[in-house]
């Protein structure tokens, strides 16, 4: 199940759910991307490769928003977006221990292709990328800390390794060190800004987790009144032969139901530039 809480002609905003692909891969299991692209293909009723371009990504076991552009061009312009550091993306973690109010984490990763992970190395390590992440802490309960965090750089397993590096690994993270079999990662990406790709008007969305470790926080984690998710989402259902052509897919797509874009939000101009925005 997906949770879509924005469409129109040029992107879509959902909410990944925990351990489902951003994107397909070798194994065939269930992404996020195939199944938008179903929707779209049935919705529309689209003959033929239906265009679907990923931004960015979340890693498998974590859930959270995710913006996808439904033509090149704003494919093009969200992607130069996300180099030049003008869309924010946050995220809430629970991290095991104790947590400064606030903190900046500074490493240099490497990526370590054997075992799929990347481990926090020396500036001079061959193959060194630098990462830096900004935290708040929002609460302390039960030896866990809630924390806001928010990235300088968009390096793989960047969040993970850093935290565990600090001694803060997540709860219930078993590749870094914070959890143990069968609990599931409290990471999750709650809100995500951007310009729109062609009104250039600013887009902001929030997405809440809910149980596992995250019940530990429940009466603190609530969407802003700023949020644009829409109050009654329309439900979609795929057609039978969709869904069992997904391997792992039985849930339901939701979709707001969006008037018709006026004449100046679908006409095409090039945007101005514009510097980091302030979240």
């Amino acid at each position: 199940m997906a949770d879509v809480l924005y469409e129109d002609n040029h992107v879509i905003v959902a909410v990944k759910p925990p351990n489902m692909l951003s994107q397909a891969d070798n194994t065939g299991d269930t992404d996020i991307q195939t199944l938008l692209k179903e929707y779209i293909r049935q919705e529309y009723r689209k003959p033929g490769n239906v265009y679907l371009g990923l931004v960015h990504r979340l890693d498998r076991p974590v859930g959270g928003l995710m913006v996808f552009a439904r033509t090149s061009k704003a494919a093009s312009r969200l992607s130069e977006q996300l180099r030049r550091h003008e869309m924010g993306r946050e995220y809430l973690c629970v991290a095991t221990g104790h947590a400064e109010d606030r903190f900046t984490l500074t490493d240099y990763l490497w990526k370590d292709p054997i075992q799929n992970k990347v481990a926090v190395c020396e500036a001079d390590t061959k193959g060194a990328q630098q990462a830096v992440l900004h935290g708040r802490c929002l609460a302390r309960r039960d030896g866990t800390s809630l924390c806001a965090l928010k990235l300088e750089t968009g390096r793989k397993h960047q969040i993970r390794a850093q935290m565990s590096h600090a001694g803060m690994p997540l709860w219930g993270d078993n590749k870094y060190g914070g959890g143990i079999r069968g609990q599931q990662i409290a990471l999750w990406g709650y809100k995500l800004t951007f310009l729109h790709p062609v009104t250039r008007r600013i887009m902001r969305f929030y997405s809440m987790p809910e149980g596992n470790a995250w019940s530990l926080y429940a009466d603190l984690l609530n969407v802003p009144e700023d949020t644009e998710e829409p109050e009654s989402p329309k439900e979609i259902r795929l057609s039978d032969q969709a869904i069992r052509s997904m391997k792992g897919f039985n849930g339901k797509l939701y979709i707001q139901d969006e008037s018709e874009p006026s004449q100046e939000e679908e006409r095409e101009e090039d945007p101005e530039e514009t510097g980091d925005m302030l979240l």
